[in-house]
């Protein structure tokens, strides 16, 4: 990694050189979910919960994870939001040794439901769409819908008759590996997670969605590592360089506002984060996305073509950034600057 990237300090209990001890080389050689298993057997999903006065250091675990491979990543950044969801909404602890996801995309036109049986036990129904990791975790954590038409959050162990994974639900070759498929749910007993409304209405809610922007960046930044390393090996080259000038702007640029931000929250951690998460979400986007379009052109098709992790990262990076809903949160963050009283920015 070049020098633009965040770097975690072992003090918070991750470290660059923990998580190389934790992980084969390359690690891209094994599946996700067996990576994902080598980081928990580490410890090395202890982060520190955002909002607690460490956010940057979470932040930095997630960019260095993203850094190696980004489907490993996806199981990472679902177990360790899972921990921090179990945190703040007062959920059941972990199991020592267990894998959590978070299964809370919304399929259109379907919902898992849940209920109460006449005995007092709680249960899902239906079908949820894109849940990564989902033959390999122990426990997932899945937004429903009760009776009311109330959105909540159950917990659920997944080595149960009641689930059934499914292998459907994917087709893109990006991010692939971290197996997000459909899973369908029949009488499966779960636990509810927090009152209804919890999930969303909590602050940490957009905490986790801002963090997921230090994910991108942390992409972004391994390769970009690989035109930085190009420009020190090979003869000086005009546009390389001026490439390279460019994407150095755009990474300092997003990193600058990722630690901003993370400062932002640790100061107000009760505040509304939902403006502060939509700017770096869509930020750190348009830099990864002039990384990849620069750090492309000025490499050719060698590293695409014969790099296995340069190749993988991008495929997978342009899959992962469509977790932003691009100019629909442009608007949205539109209306929260245009309901300010005054302009926000101000240097």
């Amino acid at each position: 990694m070049s020098s633009i990237a965040l770097t975690p300090p072992s003090s918070q209990g991750f470290s660059h050189a923990a998580l190389a001890a934790a992980l084969p080389v390359p690690a891209t050689g094994l599946p996700p979910i067996d990576n994902l298993r080598r980081l928990l057997d580490a410890g090395l999903d202890r982060l520190p919960l955002p909002g607690h006065g460490a956010t940057l250091q979470r932040w930095q675990a997630l960019a260095a994870v993203a850094a190696i491979d980004l489907s490993l990543l996806k199981l990472y950044e679902g177990h360790t939001d899972a921990l921090a969801i179990l945190a703040e909404i007062d959920g059941p602890g972990a199991p020592a040794g267990s894998s959590w996801g978070v299964w809370c995309a919304e399929m259109p036109g379907a919902r898992v439901k849940l209920q109460q049986t006449a005995d007092g036990r709680y249960v899902l129904d239906g079908r949820k769409a894109w849940c990564s990791g989902a033959s390999g975790l122990s426990h997932a954590l899945v937004s429903c819908w009760n009776d009311e038409g109330q959105a909540c959050l159950a917990s659920i162990a997944l080595a149960q008759p009641g689930v059934h994974v499914t292998d459907e639900g994917w087709q893109a070759v990006g991010m692939a590996a971290c197996n997000s498929v459909d899973v369908t749910f029949s009488a499966a007993r779960a636990f509810p997670v927090g009152a209804p409304g919890a999930y969303l209405e909590r602050p940490g809610f957009w905490h986790g969605g801002a963090g997921i922007a230090a994910a991108w960046y942390g992409a972004a930044c391994a390769i970009a590592s690989h035109l930085h390393a190009r420009a020190q090996h090979a003869a000086p080259d005009p546009i390389r360089l001026a490439q390279l000038g460019r994407i150095d702007c755009a990474l300092h640029a997003a990193a600058a506002l990722l630690r901003e931000g993370a400062a932002d929250i640790d100061r107000h951690p009760q505040r509304d984060a939902m403006g502060l998460a939509l700017r770096l979400r869509l930020a750190v986007e348009d830099a990864a996305t002039l990384v990849m379009h620069l750090a492309t052109r000025a490499l050719g098709a060698g590293p695409l073509c014969r790099d296995a992790q340069f190749a993988r990262l991008a495929a997978d990076l342009p899959v992962f950034l469509r977790q932003s809903h691009a100019e629909r949160d442009q608007a949205v963050l539109g209306g929260i600057v245009a309901g300010a009283e005054e302009h926000p920015w101000t240097l």
